[in-house]
């Protein structure tokens, strides 16, 4: 049952016939009673006192006793200051505890139902370097956005766009052809991504160390980085790669080959997938096309220098360049080319998300700006789910320095934490080597999702490994630790759950009441979450019932109470809690233990 609306309905009725008004229930405005008031939903009562022509307590009083009067499921209430709180009664909480009881997939509307579909892009690699910190966060955040949104019906196409060519590209490729003497992923024994990202950094090396010799010259450096050999070796690369020189293109998939392969590894380490790949350099081409329409339109204008641009100042924004002044490509070119063939590709696209760091916030302005002036009406449609950076305790991160949190070093560390937190508690002694390397497994990614995806995406974080897979606080491990010890009640219990009935009879304690009002708001948090694409609303939610469970399971005896009808319900509402705990961490890609 929608609570809101039942006792919208309720009361839209009674504040008509007391005060001679003409509302209807969806002008009755409720709330979640606050913890420090007894109550379940309240009314503010300040917009009917006029009406009333009475004080705000005495408004509420009257409406109060009306309410109770009318129907049997409003148990009680109480007036503070004009807000009327009410109260449910317990056979209220005990009838929708037994609807949220029976439904395995509560909370989760059916595939594909809304008619909705959404493509939502993340990851978004370079292939100059491995996966890092910041690319986890966006991995996760992106696949956790995608499972809620399933959860409201919405058909959810995961796409990643690869950044496979560019002059960041060329770094890679002209340090390894200088520095590499031939060395392979497998002549060197080194993952292909960590490879190519290694001869990023010594570009960055060399090309400093040439700089440092041109300024001891009488170069300035803003002349030095344009004049450093390496560099224009760099540029050069580049320009050869647009004009398809056979061998900077053999070079650039070879070396494009082995960051794929290091990737797929690293994907399948975090547990997230796609349904589309796309790739710059088959979109490039494309978007200098409609660059070039852009141009023939007066969209766009070339400047004297021959660079084409498009001038937003009237828009609130600047000048862009869409193509440089050699003819090559700029990243607003390609993701214009992109953009476009992603919507002819997938015409009945609803909305089009993308995930992608903070950083970025004006270039996504610039470029919904550009495809609507281009005649897009799908522009309006395109969303920047925008997040915030990821430091360490040691700040940040820079990947041509090569200071960078690698992924897979991430989390073979959080799984060899995992491993040795858990096997000092000593809970695993029978356990067999699998089921160790499993267990470990999905503690030590449980709490690097649940670290991550916790806070709002829109904050910049703090990780702390040692922080994330503390048992007692708000982490993963906490979460997962609840589950199992549900899951360990109910192996004791040893009687299939199915046949057990919900006695009418019952008298709900507190903590029982609370987590079943925490229960019926698991669908709500669901579609705030999917609405606001902000997973942080469910993984705190999910704390707070772990949270509530052990409340209860601190206060309320399961399998000792004497009393059958209440043991039977109490498996129910704990197998009930368990079940939740598994959909809403499922939703952030976190699995849950039965053992722990």
């Amino acid at each position: 049952m929608n609570i809101e609306l039942f006792l919208s309905t309720q009361l839209s009725p009674i504040i008509n016939e007391l005060f001679g008004l003409s509302s209807t229930p969806n002008d009755i405005i409720l709330q979640k009673t606050k913890k420090e008031f007894e109550g379940d939903y309240t009314l503010v009562t300040f917009p009917f006192i006029k009406a009333a022509k009475t004080t705000p307590e005495k408004t509420g009083e009257l409406i109060g006793e009306k309410l109770i009067l009318s129907n049997s499921l409003i148990e009680k209430f109480n007036v503070v200051k004009g807000f009327l709180n009410i109260s449910l009664s317990n056979n209220f909480w005990l009838s929708e505890f037994k609807s949220i009881s029976k439904d395995a997939n509560y909370g989760i509307k059916p595939y594909k139902s809304s008619g909705k579909q959404i493509m939502l892009e993340y990851s978004s690699p370079n292939t100059n370097k491995p996966l890092h910190l910041g690319h986890v966060r966006n991995n996760l955040l992106g696949f956790a956005v995608a499972s809620i949104l399933k959860t409201q019906g919405h058909d959810v196409i995961k796409v990643n766009l690869v950044n496979d060519r560019g002059i960041h590209i060329c770094k890679s490729m002209i340090a390894w052809k200088l520095f590499g003497n031939g060395e392979t992923p497998l002549s060197s024994g080194i993952k292909g991504d960590h490879l190519v990202g290694k001869y990023y950094v010594e570009f960055d090396k060399a090309f400093k160390k040439e700089i440092q010799t041109l300024i001891a010259n009488g170069i300035s450096k803003e002349e030095a980085e344009r004049q450093a050999p390496i560099m224009i070796k760099t540029q050069e690369m580049l320009l050869k790669w647009e004009a398809n020189d056979p061998e900077t293109i053999a070079l650039w998939k070879m070396m494009n080959s082995w960051v794929y392969d290091g990737f797929q590894v690293s994907y399948k380490k975090l547990g997230v997938d796609f349904d589309s790949i796309y790739y710059e350099s088959n979109t490039y081409l494309l978007g200098k096309e409609i660059v070039q329409e852009g141009l023939s339109k007066g969209i766009f204008y070339k400047k004297d220098n021959g660079s084409i641009c498009i001038d937003l100042t009237n828009d609130g924004l600047d000048e862009k360049v869409v193509l440089r002044s050699d003819g090559t490509s700029v990243y607003i070119t390609q993701d214009l080319g992109t953009a476009i063939e992603r919507f002819k590709e997938f015409p009945t696209i609803n909305q089009m998300i993308y995930t992608v760091g903070n950083e970025q916030d004006y270039h996504f302005k610039v470029l919904f700006k550009i495809l609507s002036k281009l005649g897009y009406d799908w522009a309006d449609e395109c969303y920047h789910l925008s997040y915030g950076m990821v430091e360490l305790p040691e700040g940040k991160m820079k990947s041509r320095e090569g200071t960078v949190v690698d992924a897979d070093d991430l989390i073979d560390g959080m799984v060899f934490t995992a491993k040795e937190t858990t096997e000092e508690s000593g809970k695993v002694a029978n356990f067999n080597d699998d089921e160790k390397e499993e267990l470990y497994h999905t503690i030590g990614m449980g709490a690097l999702k649940y670290f991550i995806l916790k806070v709002d995406p829109k904050k910049k974080m703090l990780f702390d490994p040692k922080e994330s897979i503390d048992l007692h606080g708000n982490t993963g491990p906490f979460i997962q630790y609840a589950h199992a010890r549900i899951k360990s009640i109910l192996r004791d219990f040893n009687k299939s759950t199915e046949s057990l009935t919900i006695s009418d009879d019952i008298l709900l304690h507190d903590k029982e009441k609370e987590l079943i009002k925490f229960q019926y708001d698991f669908p709500k948090i669901l579609e705030e979450s999917a609405n606001s694409f902000n997973p942080a609303i469910v993984a705190n939610y999910t704390y707070e019932l772990a949270k509530l469970f052990n409340q209860f399971y601190n206060e309320c005896s399961v399998l000792k109470e004497d009393n059958q009808s209440i043991k039977d319900f109490r498996i129910k509402l704990i197998e009930s809690t368990a079940r939740i705990i598994k959909n809403s961490m499922e939703c952030l890609g976190i699995k849950v233990p039965e053992r722990m």
